[in-house]
């Protein structure tokens, strides 16, 4: 005979994917997604079910509001970060490629851009325009009146429009400079490299003051190109590079010696990649050892 799980904790399993992908559009990191499903998994626990209509926008809202309180604390912290900060990245399963919304949503361009906004407008852009849920939903989990929220959503869609990337981009094309770009770096190919490059690309490394990185954004291709060049070693036995799927884009994972080095993913406007994010800090590694499940 086969136990049964209490309503409770089948509506939270249910919805967990859910709320995992909610916490880590609002925060770009999946360990303290994690303490949010934590946080909201308690406060869950302490409801009347009797008294909620729905479960999932119930849920959503409790993990909106720990979200948000974890944000405004994140901002503080990343203050002191060593070196460019760039979100922790997720290797995620096949379905979220499928989904290209979601996918460019998720994409390091598009987290980077989510976090020059205030946390007030991140919540309310990702539920939103991410999520879709209504202005009444999302006002119950910010705490403001419809109309309130109706004026930061236009806000931060105006916002966003400005520095989101140029143009979606398919997956073949990304997969493409990709390979491109790995037989360039291989190859030790300057002019292959520049001919892949926008003119003022920027490569962001994020080593966390605990591998070697770049101290700041790196601009233009002809500094990137030889930066690239000179600072990465030649591919070979010891250094490889595998092809993923990292927060639903293509992506590389470099392992030296069969160990992960870091994560490659880049951003690509008019055809060229304008951005290079390199995120090599063992940190933020953790969640490209096996594949996260996310949905919406």
């Amino acid at each position: 005979m086969s136990e049964r799980t209490d309503p409770a904790t089948e509506a939270f399993v249910a919805h967990r994917n859910l709320l995992f992908t909610v916490a880590y559009e609002m925060l770009s990191s999946a360990a303290d997604a994690e303490d949010v499903l934590q946080e909201t998994w308690l406060k869950w626990v302490g409801v009347d079910l009797g008294e909620v209509r729905d479960p999932r926008a119930y849920l959503v809202r409790i993990t909106t509001r720990q979200a948000l309180t974890r944000l405004r604390m994140l901002g503080r912290r990343r203050e002191s970060y060593v070196g460019p900060w760039l979100p922790e990245p997720l290797l995620t399963t096949p379905d979220v490629a499928e989904d290209v919304e979601l996918a460019e949503n998720l994409s390091m361009a598009m987290l980077l851009v989510l976090e020059t906004l205030a946390p007030t407008e991140r919540a309310v852009f990702v539920l939103r325009e991410v999520f879709a849920l209504g202005y009444d939903e999302i006002a119950a989990a910010v705490d403001k009146t419809p109309s309130a929220v109706r004026q930061v959503a236009h806000r931060a869609r105006v916002h966003v429009a400005a520095r989101r990337p140029r143009g979606m981009v398919s997956p073949g094309e990304t997969r493409d400079a990709l390979a491109a770009f790995r037989r360039a770096i291989e190859t030790g190919d300057l002019q292959g490299l520049l001919d892949l490059l926008a003119p003022d690309v920027v490569l962001l490394g994020d080593g966390g003051g605990v591998k070697e990185a770049a101290p700041q954004p790196i601009v233009g291709a002809g500094a990137v190109a030889r930066l690239l060049r000179v600072g990465l070693p030649r591919f070979g036995d010891t250094l490889t590079a595998e092809p993923v799927h990292i927060n639903g884009s293509p992506a590389l994972i470099v392992r030296s010696d069969g160990q992960i080095d870091d994560v490659v993913a880049i951003r690509i406007d008019n055809g060229r990649v304008s951005g290079l994010y390199i995120v090599r800090n063992p940190q933020k590694l953790a969640r490209v050892q096996e594949e996260t499940s996310l949905s919406r």
